[in-house]
């Protein structure tokens, strides 16, 4: 080989060598440079204003999938690089199936982050004390945020699927304010507010006062849902529960007008006449001594606390005044005089 082919042939391996290395390093480059904008983009909010979007995940979705289902529910997220995002996290098999919500200057990492840890979207319910169950079961039908599962259950079918201790549902369930995740099941409400009744009864009847006329905790319920619609004063339930207790004691009807309203059901039209308190029901406590056979409302903790530390008191009446408190009487003859005085 000549000399001139040995220098034509060197300069071209040299040429080679040099592109080769050009293109290693534009590749290098092309790399870092993905791999910064990838890492910028996973950083960057999807959103930084309007109302949060609502998306569901579904059971058994891949990693893949569930990207392409959070996109296809409006999050304006790039369903491949948010899968890819997963995948170089780790986290592709981690991702809980159910309901969320983005909300604004959420990043890709933050929705991310969602997906692994279950942040499911929040909705809340609110169970107001004094409600009736009908009531109560109205309220949890009419919340669009829950899955209506026991929509065509009877009262009876409801309540056998919760405990079969009791065989009426009124007043077994607490109320309160219950968070459960969007597209939750309303069984999970029930279910919760019944144990939250359990346990708040349970914890009031081991503190009571073992001489209270109640053979058992169920009994004591059924006395804290009459305080709780006998009055909104919060600080007179003590005393009215030491009324009905002394009355109780004394073999004395409890002449209570929310039970016979709750007797009467859907005939009651708002107001009680002579012949509705002389009308014989089960609740009907100006026709029968002792206690009606089930609560007759959800009574509060408060009522609860009352029912089983009534007020230490020789009260047997009591009456309202016009200011909504009550004027209490241990005879009737004062009974009577404060009746005229303040209903008369």
């Amino acid at each position: 080989m000549s000399r001139k082919s040995r220098r034509t042939r060197r300069k071209t391996t040299e040429s080679s060598s040099d592109l080769f290395k050009k293109l290693l390093i534009l590749i290098l480059l092309l790399c870092t440079g993905a791999a910064m904008y990838f890492f910028t983009w996973a950083k960057e909010p999807i959103t930084t204003s309007g109302e949060p979007i609502a998306f569901t995940v579904q059971p058994g979705s891949s990693v893949g999938t569930a990207a392409q289902e959070i996109a296809d529910a409006g999050v304006p997220v790039n369903p491949y690089m948010l899968s890819l995002l997963a995948r170089a996290t780790q986290t592709a098999s981690k991702i809980k199936a159910g309901t969320y919500e983005l909300k604004p200057n959420t990043s890709p990492r933050r929705l991310l982050d969602q997906l692994v840890r279950g942040e499911f979207a929040q909705e809340s319910l609110t169970i107001i004390e004094g409600w009736t169950f009908k009531q109560m079961r109205q309220a949890i039908a009419s919340n669009k945020g829950l899955k209506h599962d026991t929509d065509t259950l009877s009262d009876a079918e409801l309540l056998a699927r919760i405990t079969t201790d009791y065989k009426a549902a009124e007043g077994l369930f607490f109320p309160d304010t219950y968070l459960f995740a969007k597209g939750s099941s309303d069984m999970q409400i029930y279910k919760q507010a019944h144990t939250l009744m359990m346990n708040r009864l349970g914890a009031a009847w081991e503190k009571r006062d073992p001489s209270l006329p109640y053979d058992n905790p169920y009994q004591a319920l059924v006395m804290a849902s009459i305080i709780e619609k006998e009055t909104g004063q919060k600080s007179e339930r003590a005393m009215i529960a030491g009324v009905f207790v002394n009355r109780l004691r004394q073999g004395m009807m409890l002449q209570t007008d929310p039970t016979v309203i709750y007797g009467m059901g859907d005939k009651y039209a708002g107001n009680i006449r002579k012949r509705d308190l002389e009308t014989d029901t089960p609740y009907n406590t100006y026709t029968r001594t002792g206690l009606p056979p089930t609560p007759i409302a959800l009574p509060g903790v408060q009522s609860l606390a009352a029912a089983l530390g009534p007020a230490k008191t020789d009260a047997l009446y009591f009456v309202a005044r016009k200011d909504g408190t009550s004027q209490f009487s241990s005879n009737l003859s004062d009974h009577n005089r404060a009746v005229n005085q303040y209903q008369r």
